[in-house]
């Protein structure tokens, strides 16, 4: 693409990131922007979106839904990122049911159906009622679906299992796309790091499904509102490991070098954060 004079390239995946850098020092007048990347020169810069906003208002949902009190959740790989939505989802659980508990469930990878079908069936055998997770594929809520459990993530998949669908955390990246289209048509673009969230729209949840209460629904608006002025941040403290430990003292407030270098699960979360 540089090679081709391509004014600008999005690299859409954390793995890039070492060829990205290359390629820009390469081609001075290409703008490379990469994904969930931290290095920026002065023709690469990242993006990326605080999907641990949304994860968080759909750990309220499930926290309310659930009756076993034994929520599933399919991860992919324990990196900060995941670690990091696993935590947010937890405390939104946390909030709304003080007895529930997450079991994780690692993957190790981004997608791998046969897996995920394998993990979500052993969770609703250990009598989860909710499957959460962090893959690419559909195949969890599917199987969820199949079992007569709920399940949702990464993009807006009731079509593939309506039954099975309360809400979902949902990526929004034409608008990261538009704005920096924009700024490199307008002439003015500049390396940055974005990381944008619920206020910027570059994530959201999607529609509800027709199972959640309305009552609960507008609790959900409210506190992602709460979110989006500010008033509300996900990583407040205080807040415990799994060990009982204060990671996050009362009064506090996770910084972002804090939450891209996440590394702990929270309290009510089973499962080692390294597998």
């Amino acid at each position: 693409m540089a090679r081709n004079k391509y004014d600008l390239v999005f690299a859409t995946s954390f793995g890039y990131g070492d060829e990205i850098n290359k390629v820009g020092s390469r081609y001075p007048k290409t703008i490379f922007m990469h994904c969930s990347g931290h290095l920026q020169s002065k023709n690469v810069g990242s993006y990326f979106g605080r999907m641990y906003e949304a994860r968080y208002l759909t750990g309220l949902v499930a926290g309310a839904m659930t009756k076993t009190k034994i929520i599933g959740y399919v991860a992919a790989h324990p990196i900060p990122e995941v670690i990091r939505g696993i935590n947010a989802f937890a405390i939104g659980v946390l909030e709304s049911n003080p007895e529930a508990k997450i079991y994780v469930r690692w993957t190790r990878s981004w997608h791998d159906a046969a897996k995920e079908k394998v993990i979500t069936n052993e969770l609703v055998d250990s009598d989860a009622d909710i499957i959460a997770m962090h893959q690419d594929s559909p195949a969890s809520q599917i199987e969820a679906q199949k079992r007569g459990v709920y399940s949702g993530y990464n993009q807006n998949m009731s079509s593939f299992a309506p039954k099975a669908h309360l809400t979902a955390p949902v990526w929004q990246w034409d608008v990261i796309y538009k704005y920096v289209v924009e700024k490199v048509l307008a002439d003015n673009w500049k390396s940055e790091n974005i990381w944008w969230g619920l206020k910027q729209g570059a994530v959201d949840i999607a529609p509800f499904g027709p199972m959640v209460p309305d009552r609960l629904r507008k609790k959900i608006l409210r506190r992602k509102q709460d979110i989006i002025s500010g008033n509300f941040s996900v990583f407040n403290g205080p807040k415990k490991d799994q060990a009982g430990n204060i990671q996050i003292p009362k009064g506090k407030r996770s910084t972002d070098e804090d939450l891209l270098s996440m590394d702990w699960l929270l309290e009510n979360v089973v499962s080692s954060p390294s597998p």
